[in-house]
């Protein structure tokens, strides 16, 4: 059969045929004429090929393509929601130990731009999505979202079916994994490295923690800045414990106010109190609270000394502190769109969160209120405490990425160290 070329393909001749007043072709793809890859003996691919596995510990593996780094890596899986801020989540230090899956079917649009990082570098094991972007669309943008991956030593996969993955995840819960380009490791050897390893129990806190206390003086940038109108122009002296902080907790802070001290997860209590601090906050950070005993020791010695507030993991280690007792989720909070009660006002909240842990607020004692639920699961999602001035919210107030809900937590902080200090 005779054939024409056009474009770089080859259309076989005796195929076109009319339909609803629509020439329809029938088109076979091969290596363009016009390369000299046909003369070689060597016919080259216009696609990708599955050169990447997701092996899960359930049995199941998922053929995919590579982009960002080569390897072979084991991690916990778990799906977000978000709609966007795929730079935020990769930066995003609580997802140390784990694959983040994508349940957005396409990632990469915007690119990646320095001015979205939540920290000074990717802590995940590795993205997993369903289409990569082949083009970025943003003014900011700096660089593709392969590349960055890539400079970052980032393994991330593509071309999976993740709607069946993430059905699979709510099934049966978070399943350990390993994703690896490595075609001489077969099957069984995956399978093997994810039923062996383990999250549960391990530290995570200690490698994601500043090493060194050092000074935050950025606010948010003015362009972002949404809530400035509710600020008493106070200043007020706050030691933020690093279990995995965020650079925008940070900002929104300096943005109400406040004069941060960040000193490493190990600090002595003892020396954060000679700081003289009007407020003590415990970040967000990866893993199992019950895996760091001494953190939650610090936080015993600082309760009642300074008005304190907790984020994510630094309000499971407050719930610990205060006698409670933690325990790990089905498939855990991961995404921008969780809505949670308000208990004091009854106001619904649009939350982001990322946790995989959650405190039983049945193992509370008396005096602790719960003062947020989430809707979807009706788990604990804040706590007060108010004979020690204690607050802390289980997810992202500064919701980077999600929406901006939950911004006056930080200004509830505020008036805890304001009528703190009037009653001193």
């Amino acid at each position: 059969m005779a054939a024409t070329t056009t474009l770089g393909f080859v259309l076989p001749t005796g195929v076109s045929r009319r339909r609803g007043g629509f020439r329809v072709s029938l088109i076979r793809c091969s290596a363009s004429p016009l390369t000299n890859s046909t003369a070689s003996g060597l016919v080259e691919k216009p696609w990708d090929s599955y050169n990447a596995r997701l092996v899960l510990e359930d049995g199941s593996i998922w053929p995919a393509k590579s982009f960002g780094a080569p390897g072979t890596r084991v991690a916990e899986l778990v799906f977000n929601t978000s709609l966007t801020g795929y730079q935020e989540i990769l930066t995003d230090p609580s997802y140390a130990g784990q694959f983040v899956l994508m349940t957005n079917p396409q990632i990469g649009n915007t690119g990646v731009n320095l001015d979205d990082e939540e920290s000074e570098q990717c802590f995940l094991a590795g993205l997993v999505i369903r289409s990569l972007s082949i083009s970025t669309s943003n003014w900011r943008c700096t660089k593709t979202l392969a590349d960055y991956l890539t400079q970052r030593n980032l393994m991330g996969v593509y071309d999976l079916d993740t709607r069946a993955i993430t059905r699979r995840l709510r099934e049966e819960g978070s399943l350990n994994g390993v994703l690896s380009t490595e075609q001489t490791k077969t099957d069984e050897e995956l399978l093997q490295m994810s039923r062996s390893w383990d999250i549960v129990g391990i530290d995570l806190i200690s490698d994601v923690s500043c090493k060194f206390p050092y000074e935050w003086v950025d606010k948010t940038d003015p362009e972002w800045d949404f809530n400035s109108n509710s600020r008493d122009g106070e200043t007020y002296r706050v030691v933020a414990y690093d279990f995995g902080i965020k650079h925008n907790i940070l900002r929104r802070l300096s943005s109400y106010g406040c004069q941060i001290n960040v000193v490493p997860s190990t600090f002595p209590a003892s020396e954060a109190l000679k700081m003289n601090p009007d407020g003590i906050l415990f970040s967000n950070g990866p893993g199992d609270p019950s895996a760091v005993p001494y953190a939650v020791e610090t936080v015993k010695e600082l309760l009642g000394k300074a008005p304190v507030y907790g984020i994510c993991m630094g309000h499971q280690l407050l719930g610990q502190a205060l006698g409670g007792k933690t325990f790990k989720m089905k498939f855990g909070h991961h995404g921008g769109n969780h809505p949670v009660r308000n208990n004091r006002t009854g106001q619904v909240e649009i939350s982001a969160q990322n946790h995989n842990y959650a405190v039983d607020p049945a193992s509370l004692p008396g005096g602790v209120e719960v003062t947020h639920v989430n809707l979807n699961d009706g788990s604990c999602a804040g706590l007060s405490y108010p004979a020690m001035n204690v607050m802390s919210l289980q997810y992202h107030p500064e919701a980077s990425p999600g929406p901006h809900d939950s911004d006056n937590a930080f200004k509830e902080f505020i008036e805890l160290m304001k009528r703190s200090k009037q009653s001193s």
